[in-house]
């Protein structure tokens, strides 16, 4: 029997039978990745325009936008089906990065953590509202974040595009980060395939600054093993959350047991969305690799939050876009 997904109180609303129509992809032992058929992929991408941007994310806007994962469950409306094949698996890799300024029921309340903050988009004419991270990159300007807040899934991408992090009840203390080109994997952008819902934006310097160096930027890990213990972060903004301040979620990850047969990783988490996109961190705090985000959940009072597998088809991505 399968039941409906959703990101704690709505997030995606997806078809079971839609999502998970692939092969067993192996267990959550954390010795080892799990065994993945090898694939071609072309990261998408596409350019933004920047002027007017932050002026437009008003308080009142920011206040208003609605929690990005309703576009999850737009996206599979349209009728498309996951891959049946596996994540590709390469080479455990690992990029350091800087320490920001933070610190480290099913979730806790959080101080703000510099690398750390919402994200504001506008699709279809409406302002969205998801969470995101400042990650290494070789051009010190990258942020993190589901491929649903930033592309539909399939169809077009986001406009509008702005990354405050640090976000607290509508301060914005280290501005807000205007984004100037979008990527994500084609198998997210042409199927809306949730194994592979992660993007990444590039961000243009403020006041002379790159975003690494005013606010820091997690060290990422792409082919880890699976079963981790993670300390996952967000916004969340749908009830009973208003997504005002930082949440946090602890466990260890385990497969998706309702509708087996993907990669995706869950663990004990009742955010909601407004959540999507936030960081999963490898241990227990804010200062860890960071190794995938948030997703998705069942249910409209879910217990656990599921995020992708980072394997070599995201890693793709997110070099193409560090590289930008």
């Amino acid at each position: 029997m399968t039941r409906t997904k959703t990101l704690a109180t709505s997030l995606l609303g997806l078809s079971a039978a839609v999502l998970f129509a692939f092969t067993s992809a192996g267990g959550a032992a954390a010795t080892s990745a799990s065994p993945d058929i090898k694939e071609v992929s072309h990261p998408v991408s596409t350019v933004l325009q920047t002027s007017g941007v932050a002026d437009y994310w008003t308080p009142e806007r920011m206040r208003s936008a609605i929690p990005g994962d309703v576009l999850a469950h737009k996206a599979l409306e349209r009728g498309k089906s996951t891959s049946r094949a596996a994540v590709e698996k390469g080479t455990s890799t690992r990029i350091s990065g800087k320490a920001g300024k933070g610190k480290p029921s099913l979730h806790t309340d959080e101080a703000p953590v510099s690398h750390i903050g919402k994200v504001f988009f506008t699709l279809g004419g409406l302002n969205y509202v998801c969470s995101g991270n400042s990650v290494a990159s070789a051009n010190k300007s990258t942020v993190s974040t589901a491929g649903h807040c930033l592309n539909e899934g399939p169809g077009a991408f986001a406009t509008n595009f702005v990354f405050v992090p640090a976000y607290l009840n509508g301060a914005a203390p280290y501005g807000k980060w205007t984004a100037r080109a979008l990527y994500t994997t084609s198998q997210w952008s042409s199927g809306g395939d949730i194994q592979y819902d992660t993007g990444f934006a590039v961000v243009s310097t403020l006041n002379g600054q790159s975003l690494s160096d005013a606010v820091g930027a997690s060290g990422v890990e792409f082919n880890a093993a699976r079963g981790l213990s993670y300390k996952a972060f967000g916004y969340p903004a749908a009830s009973p959350f208003d997504g005002q301040s930082l949440k946090a979620c602890t466990g260890t990850a385990h497969d998706d047991t309702i509708n087996p047969g993907g990669t995706t990783q869950g663990i004990p988490c009742d955010m909601t969305g407004g959540s999507s996109g936030g960081p999963w961190f490898i241990g227990s705090n804010s200062d860890g690799y960071q190794n995938s985000i948030n997703s998705y959940g069942y249910g409209s009072r879910s217990t656990t939050m599921y995020g992708p597998y980072w394997g070599s088809v995201i890693q793709q991505a997110y070099g193409t876009a560090s590289a930008n």
